[in-house]
């Protein structure tokens, strides 16, 4: 759903009062009539290229400085449901902060990617992560082809490889170099990515990285992707008109900025109908969707074997760290070899390792338990009816129904800094997004919903964006909703055993 027009104007109209305030700033600072507090040119280098003098620079310090304080918010707990905050004030406009010596308590997170409520403190779910501290230490300090090769490595790959229904899994010590190290392993010059738009940096900068041809299409757009693998194989490559070598197509199971999930069956169509391989970054998708927490791939019923190359995160669904690639077992041998990430990283420590074995044993039922699916059905549960209230209150939302990722959109800069401000007064944390993380007239607040999180919580959550909606008159939605009946009394689902 698109917002009125006037949102629009009034977006671009607000940051161009902002623009304009900001070189009026800058003037006074050249003129000496304000302090400067950043890093400038020293005058000796002032005929060189300019380090510091460019765009992003005029951006953070006329435009970032000034709302600063809604991020980097240092915590003092477990980031679970709910968390401590230390409490930060500024006495130069955010140009710095000092600590009141106060803590707020009890905020209700609704920040964190912990979608399973992994990213827990419970001594009895965590003993075997104690004891396999005691039994490892916390530190590998050394590569998996030399001393760093553990025998709860190879479990934990066996185990991802089991969980996938795929031959074999490689697992890597961090999330974002999993992507950015493993596609220049894949893809080189001679051949074609065909990435989607709003693809993570990560899966950007390892394209980029690989020195392959990238072309860009539309948003889960078949006909955009179509179009490129069309001409693609018609055309081949630029001057020499030769085939390409290879043609990777690269999407994600969520998208983490738009709460969107892949249109995997009709890709998976187009790329065997264009011979073409695809990479599918299950990062935010892999434990939240799906009815065991197979992502994606159980979502639409599709088979595993049909992705080429299956990469996820630990960092989220798990409430650990690090991140894999899987598929067949050629090519993980060959990424075991070839990939920066394997042959130079340090292997994923101990406890790290043993917490994904816990919280993936947990999923799978390996455990003796139900708590894995209960936690995934309370994830469903509450995903579905924290999106189904924001519509009835008249907020516009993106995203899919089954996403626990929820953008709400707020358009215009005053009112997200406004909105984060709101909300933590309220003792709701909140993310906030604006350019240029998102297109200049896309800013929102991004929820993450938690199966950790009570319906108690969702109940004060939604009573707080009822209140700081009308006060800041952020309910742009035009469609009506009917209220649809609560399909539960409580979110603490029980499984029969």
């Amino acid at each position: 759903e698109q917002a009125p027009m006037y949102v629009a104007v009034l977006t671009y109209l607000g940051f161009g009062i902002v623009t304009l305030f900001g070189y009026l700033r800058d003037f006074l600072r050249a003129v000496g009539l304000e302090k400067c507090n950043i890093a400038q040119e020293r005058e000796k280098q002032k005929d060189f290229v300019p380090l510091y003098q460019d765009f992003e620079n005029f951006y953070t310090r006329n435009l970032y400085m000034r709302v600063r304080d809604n991020w980097n918010r240092p915590i003092c707990s477990l980031p679970g449901p709910v968390f401590d905050l230390m409490e930060r004030v500024s006495d130069d406009y955010n140009w710095t902060f000092r600590f009141t010596g106060k803590t707020i308590h009890n905020v209700i997170n609704m920040g964190s990617y912990n979608y399973l409520g992994f990213a827990e403190n419970n001594a009895d779910f965590l003993k075997t992560v104690a004891d396999k501290v005691r039994q490892y230490g916390v530190g590998v300090c050394s590569t998996r082809q030399e001393i760093g090769n553990l025998s709860i490595h190879e479990e934990l790959e066996q185990l991802v490889a089991n969980f996938l229904g795929v031959e074999s899994a490689m697992t890597y010590g961090m999330g974002f170099a999993t992507n950015s190290m493993n596609i220049p392993a894949l893809v080189g010059k001679g051949c074609l990515i065909l990435s989607d738009e709003l693809n993570h940096t990560s899966l950007i900068l390892g394209a980029r990285l690989s020195g392959a041809t990238i072309r860009v299409f539309k948003h889960n757009n078949m006909q955009s992707l179509e179009k490129m693998l069309k001409e693609a194989v018609c055309s081949g490559q630029p001057r020499t008109h030769r085939p390409w070598k290879k043609i990777l197509i690269v999407v994600e199971g969520i998208y983490s900025m738009e709460g969107s999930v892949v249109r995997l069956p009709e890709v998976i169509a187009l790329k065997k109908k264009y011979k073409a391989y695809l990479y599918l970054d299950e990062a935010h998708s892999i434990g939240a969707v799906g009815q065991t927490g197979r992502g994606v791939t159980e979502l639409f019923n599709v088979n595993p074997a049909d992705v080429d190359v299956m990469m996820g995160t630990f960092t989220k669904s798990f409430g650990a760290s690090g991140g894999y690639i899987a598929g067949k077992k050629e090519l993980v041998d060959y990424l075991r070899t070839h990939s920066h990430s394997a042959v130079y990283a340090t292997a994923m420590s101990p406890p790290a390792t043993e917490q994904i074995i816990r919280a993936m044993k947990c999923i799978m039922g390996k455990d003796g338990s139900t708590e894995g699916l209960r936690r995934i059905r309370q994830l469903a549960e509450n995903t579905k009816y924290f999106r189904s209230r924001l519509k009835e209150m008249g907020f516009i939302i993106y995203g899919n129904d089954d996403s626990p990722v929820v953008p709400v959109l707020l358009y215009m800069p005053a009112k997200v800094v406004a909105f984060a401000r709101e909300m933590l007064a309220r003792k709701i944390g909140v993310v906030v997004v604006g350019f240029p993380a998102t297109p200049i007239t896309e800013a929102r607040a991004r929820f993450c919903v938690s199966a950790a999180h009570t319906r108690d919580m969702l109940n004060q959550v939604l009573d707080c964006m009822n209140e700081v909606g009308d006060l800041l008159c952020l309910k742009f939605s035009r469609r009506k909703y009917s209220p649809q009946p609560d399909l539960c009394d409580e979110t603490d689902l029980e499984l029969d055993s």
